[in-house]
């Protein structure tokens, strides 16, 4: 980190909605005039700054500042102090009437607005209307050069600093003296750890029973990110207690007294031990369970159909053989309140799926179709000519409110409602779904129970099923077309357990024998720089997608990014920020839902424009242009590579995935079997076979703490009340 000092001389841009500047500063001692990037909230024309952060060199405007943080104090000077009040952040004052003013008042001018304001009238053009409005824009600036000053003093960077004042604004102080732990809940990026270090900052003990609590929502709330809804209490209080370093009776003192306030739910659903939920996790999951059983005694309808004729008429309509497994599934759907269909590749979901929707609008049935991301929604269109659409699209979420629109009080109006790729969804996004359901409402739900679960909490799709309270159909066959597809053969011998075929490459499924992470870096690099579309003429920043079990390590997600963006993307207008690179063409993926966008976790799209002068970014993600101030590129990272888990619902010409012995602590049989399903028309595995038969033999299943399939089976057998 470089250090400088001067006089902010030029706003060049700013973005309102984050302070990102470009400004000139006026360097102490010379008179050379430097360009600066970065948040800069507040700080106004003639301030002066001692600025923390490197050089960059930018393609197109040359060498700038990046700040990472910044110290301000007023200006001193005649000219400084006349530049700062001529800036238009202080209402009341400008360019002229600052003039004037320091002319009168010189160097002493600040002192005496801060101490002596009623001596403006002497002024000319300054009466009493325009000294209130003089003082009301003073006292806002002042408060902000004292948020800041405030925030310098605190153990986080300025780009943080920038992010807490965006959201708090003159609240910002009284916030984190009242209750730091907050920002954990509220700032995005701003985890549990550097809040406590906040709270120390500001005088909070580490024996507070407010960071006791404050750790153990963290603590829930990170055990949801690995999928599970609750936890066991007992050992939630020995994590909480090693993770905050205290003992373990304020730990369940903590429990104790979030559960008074309402804001955990202590539960022993089996019987067996109590779990403790967040409130929203407890109430979605016994609600889910509750409205399944509504929809299971739901009468058939006032026009029930003929199964046995209608399937005759789809299969002569639309010229479709349905087998027996097929033509199970569409008899349950439509003799059914509440269906789940599983299937792997090939098995024939599409084909099924399309004509109950035929047979369902033959009798006048309204249906609607969704997923759980725009890929998949497109997908399911495609492949059934009827329209479908996004989970949130469908229930309207305002992303003002952060609520759905469609819900209990506003049903859909839907006779029959099926959603694909139900495997990715998880336990708050199908409480948000049955919510909107009219009760007589037909639910179909269609997945591939064998892939990995939703990135979010819980394991619906597989605790609906081992409920064995939905009438449940599994599609085994692999049909004609399908089984001359080495990709779907070697997919369903993984998922049976058994090794995929490795010395039969070719086709569209290859395997390369790699000793290890080095050499599998340099094999993938020779295959994505020229021999993948050598040999199937593939774009491979386009069509081609590297899947790879785990973020660290050489073959992991982060040093594959860095690498491939180098082979593939070298040069070019770039924007950096801290040790993220990203350039015009990069290949990027959004790692969090912004509902305003409308671009969601896992969506994938490429850098189409960089505009350093507005500083922002514009994104194509499909046919959508999707426009980024430089301060929200947190929410993007490289997409060359990413995880397995993070293509759910994906679907590429080809892909490319490293199993090697790095990755031991995440080969698993689900994982394996839900990368090879990623890929249409090419498939290129690299490994030993070694590491291949340690992926197929473990069948281990991570538990998920949830306790849905207890509270469905508990919902349907009582015949409980909705």
């Amino acid at each position: 980190m470089e250090s400088l000092e001067g006089t902010f001389e030029r706003i060049v841009f700013r973005n309102r909605e984050n302070a990102w500047t470009v400004g000139r500063l006026r360097e102490e001692g010379t008179e050379r005039l430097l360009t600066v990037t970065g948040r800069l909230p507040g700080v106004a024309v003639g301030a002066f700054l001692r600025v923390h952060g490197k050089w960059v060199d930018n393609p197109k405007f040359g060498r700038q500042f990046d700040v990472a943080s910044f110290e301000e104090r007023a200006p001193v000077t005649e000219s400084g102090i006349e530049k700062y009040l001529a800036s238009g952040l202080v209402k009341g004052i400008g360019p002229e009437l600052a003039k004037r003013v320091v002319g009168r008042f010189g160097e002493k001018t600040l002192d005496m607005i801060d101490s002596h304001p009623e001596k403006l009238l002497a002024v000319d053009g300054i009466g009493k209307k325009r000294l209130a409005l003089i003082r009301e824009g003073w006292s806002e600036q002042r408060n902000v050069r004292e948020i800041m000053v405030f925030l310098s003093d605190l153990p986080i960077g300025g780009a943080m600093a920038g992010r807490i004042y965006e959201k708090y604004g003159e609240s910002t102080v009284e916030v984190i003296r009242t209750d730091p732990y907050l920002l954990a809940e509220e700032v995005f990026l701003l985890g549990f750890q550097t809040a406590d270090r906040i709270a120390r900052a500001v005088g909070i003990d580490i024996d507070s029973p407010r960071r006791a609590e404050a750790g153990l929502l963290h603590l829930l709330a990170r055990l949801g990110q690995s999928g599970h809804v609750c936890y066991p209490k007992e050992e939630l209080v020995r994590r909480a207690a090693a993770f905050l370093e205290i003992d373990e009776l304020p730990a369940q003192e903590a429990v104790d007294r979030l559960r008074e306030k309402g804001a955990v739910v202590v539960d022993d659903v089996d019987g067996d031990e109590e779990a403790v939920y967040r409130v929203e996790m407890a109430e979605a999951e016994e609600t889910v369970a509750r409205r399944l059983a509504r929809l299971l005694r739901a009468g058939k309808g006032d026009r029930p159909i003929d199964s046995f004729e209608a399937i005759r008429w789809a299969g002569e309509a639309l010229g479709l053989d349905l087998g027996d497994e097929q033509k199970e599934a569409v008899e349950a759907a439509i003799e059914g309140r509440v269906t789940v269909v599983t299937g792997g590749p090939g098995t024939g979901k599409t084909t099924l799926v399309r004509s109950l929707v035929a047979i369902l609008r033959r009798s006048g049935d309204e249906v609607l179709l969704c997923a759980p991301t725009g890929r998949a929604a497109k997908k399911m269109e495609e492949a059934t000519g009827s329209p479908a659409s996004t989970i949130h699209r469908l229930l309207e979420f305002d992303p003002r409110s952060g609520e759905f629109q469609r819900n209990e009080k506003s049903p859909l109006t839907a006779g029959t409602l099926i959603v694909d790729e139900v495997s990715m969804v998880d336990l708050l996004l199908m409480h948000s779904l049955l919510a909107a359901l009219p009760g007589e409402c037909r639910l179909v739900l269609v997945g591939d129970v064998d892939q990995l679960p939703s990135v979010g909490p819980g394991n619906v799709l597989r605790d609906l099923i081992r409920s064995k309270r939905l009438k449940t159909v599994r599609l085994t066959r692999i049909y004609r077309q399908a089984r001359e597809s080495a990709i779907v053969v070697n997919a369903h011998l993984v998922n049976a357990g058994e090794m995929p075929r490795l010395s039969e490459s070719g086709g569209d499924f290859h395997f390369i024998e790699v000793a290890d992470a080095d050499e599998a870096l340099e094999r993938i690099k020779r295959l994505l720089s020229r021999e993948i579309y050598e040999r199937w003429g593939f774009d491979v920043i386009r069509d081609v997608q590297v899947l790879t079990p785990m973020n660290k390590g050489k073959a992991g997600v982060h040093n594959l990014n860095r690498e491939l963006q180098a082979l593939l993307n070298p040069r070019g207008p770039e924007v950096r920020r801290d040790e993220k690179i990203l350039r015009l063409g990069d290949k990027v993926m959004q790692i969090r839902n912004n509902y305003e966008k409308e671009v969601f976790n896992g969506d994938v799209g490429r850098i189409m424009e960089i505009d350093p002068g507005k500083s922002e970014m514009a994104i194509r993600f499909g046919r959508r242009r999707v426009d980024y101030p430089f301060g929200h590129l947190d929410e993007l990272t490289l997409a060359y590579a990413a995880s397995v888990h993070k293509s759910q619902g994906s679907e590429y010409r080809g892909v490319v995935i490293p199993l090697l012995g790095e990755h031991f602590p995440l080969l698993q049989r689900n994982l394996l079997y839900t990368a090879l399903t990623r890929g249409r028309e090419m498939v290129i595995l690299l490994g030993t076979k070694r590491t291949v038969a340690m992926a197929v033999r473990n069948n281990q299943i991570h538990r998920r703490y949830s306790f849905l399939r207890e509270r469905i089976r508990r919902a349907v057998d009582a015949g409980a009340p909705c």
